[in-house]
């Protein structure tokens, strides 16, 4: 893999017939170590269900290839960067690489990291002093300044959009979802679902999820979406045709983690017998990764539950572990994430290598890092991180919680049906 984080390149030894796309070889990187993946092949939309990897041929090339970005460029719209203030994603995963292995200290610094990675909004407003409640106030207005409401600067936003295509990326959970206990239960409102509808029939819109790609779509049941589960690793362009994506975003489908199936399946099964010790737990099978879920888990045995995830890991060097809001993700060594699908997907758009695309990506999670660091170093677009606390992102902008996601929708939606948005 290049130091520039650019996308893995096609094997340039492969000279793949003209009758077939099959059978040459990617290079992707994996732990230091170049893997060789099979090059997309192009078959009908019969045959997508077939197969592992789909993708058109001009983008089988381009989409592999870094996608530079160019400082000249770079958008005034991006506040900059505030650290220390609140939780810090990009220190919590620099924590875990660097304790990643065995040791009672290091066991029980990686569950205080836990605690800290994302308070449970309700319990915590509940438990809270009226003088905590007074600092933590306090450090959000700060925060709030560096990474102002999406809805407050609204109009700066998209006046800065004129003549861009904008595209819509979608985190689920937390976003277009509350945040629940039973994460089968994680339902979002009609209403959400009817604002993610319209904002699709103005721009091209795709829900990046770490949850499996089949589950998210079963929350959401819109055909017209892109949608790409297990952290970008699952990705699959709409099942209806819509004047956005045409013959060739029906034909987009990408999964660069398929070698890794049978070991991510043998420690899913490892960790259902081992979770049935600790009350509370939950594992997620999001078929290219897992995610063990603690949000009902005594804190008391937490210690004891990371234990035993690391020690059922040590097993498979192959494996990395990465951490969520109460949810500890388990999947493959790959250079692949969010920010990578996000440039898969605008590349599969045809946006690439363009500057008159706008991409607008809304996520509450630390794995939505990766993407707002792209749409950063990108200088276009605008990131929006959903929280109500203050936290270290990378993320321009901010909205509170989901319902304030369904109000930037409709007003997106709104904006855009103006004369003057044309222009």
């Amino acid at each position: 893999m290049p130091a520039n984080g650019s996308l893995p390149r096609p094997n340039s030894s492969s000279s793949p017939s003209s009758s077939s796309f099959c059978g040459a070889l990617w290079n992707v990187e994996t732990e230091g170590v170049t893997r060789e993946l099979k090059r997309p092949c192009i078959i009908s939309i019969k045959e997508m269900g077939k197969q592992n990897v789909i993708v058109p041929e001009q983008l089988a090339v381009k989409s592999m290839m870094a996608i530079a970005a160019d400082p000249a460029h770079r958008s005034a719209l991006l506040p900059p960067l505030s650290p220390g203030l609140g939780v810090s994603c990009t220190s919590y995963k620099r924590f875990v690489t660097q304790h990643d292995v065995g040791g009672g200290a290091r066991i029980n610094a990686w569950v205080d990291s836990m605690r800290a990675s994302s308070p449970t909004h309700a319990k915590a407003a509940a438990v809270l002093s009226a003088s905590l409640e007074a600092s933590h106030d306090d450090k959000y207005h700060k925060w709030v300044k560096q990474h102002p409401s999406a809805l407050s600067n609204f109009d700066d936003i998209f006046a800065a959009s004129k003549g861009m295509q904008i595209v819509m990326f979608l985190d689920y959970d937390g976003t277009l979802s509350p945040i629940v206990d039973d994460p089968d239960r994680a339902f979002m409102s009609d209403a959400m679902r009817e604002a993610v509808r319209d904002a699709a029939r103005h721009f091209p819109t795709a829900i990046v999820s770490g949850r499996c790609r089949e589950k998210v779509f079963s929350f959401v049941r819109l055909r017209e979406l892109y949608y790409a589960g297990s952290h970008g690793m699952d990705i699959k362009g709409p099942s209806k045709t819509t004047k956005h994506t045409k013959a060739k975003g029906k034909g987009v489908l990408f999964q660069p983690a398929s070698e890794f199936l049978p070991m991510i399946d043998e420690v899913y099964k490892a960790l259902l017998q081992k979770t049935e010790l600790f009350p509370g737990s939950r594992v997620e099978n999001n078929t290219f990764s897992l995610s063990v879920h603690f949000r009902c888990v005594d804190e008391k045995i937490w210690s004891s539950l990371a234990d035993m995830v690391r020690s059922v890991l040590d097993d498979y060097p192959k494996l990395r572990h990465t951490f969520g809001r109460k949810v500890l993700e388990i999947r493959p060594s790959i250079k692949w994430d969010k920010g990578k699908a996000l440039e898969f997907l605008l590349e599969s758009l045809g946006f690439g290598d363009r500057t008159d695309v706008f991409p607008v990506y809304i996520g509450d999670d630390c794995t939505d890092e990766d993407a707002f660091k792209v749409l950063r170093d990108r200088g276009l677009g605008a990131g929006i991180l959903v929280s109500k606390f203050a936290k270290e992102t990378q993320a321009s902008y901010s909205l509170r919680e989901p319902a304030e996601v369904k109000e930037f929708l409709s007003r997106l939606v709104e904006w855009k049906r103006l004369p003057s948005s044309m222009s």
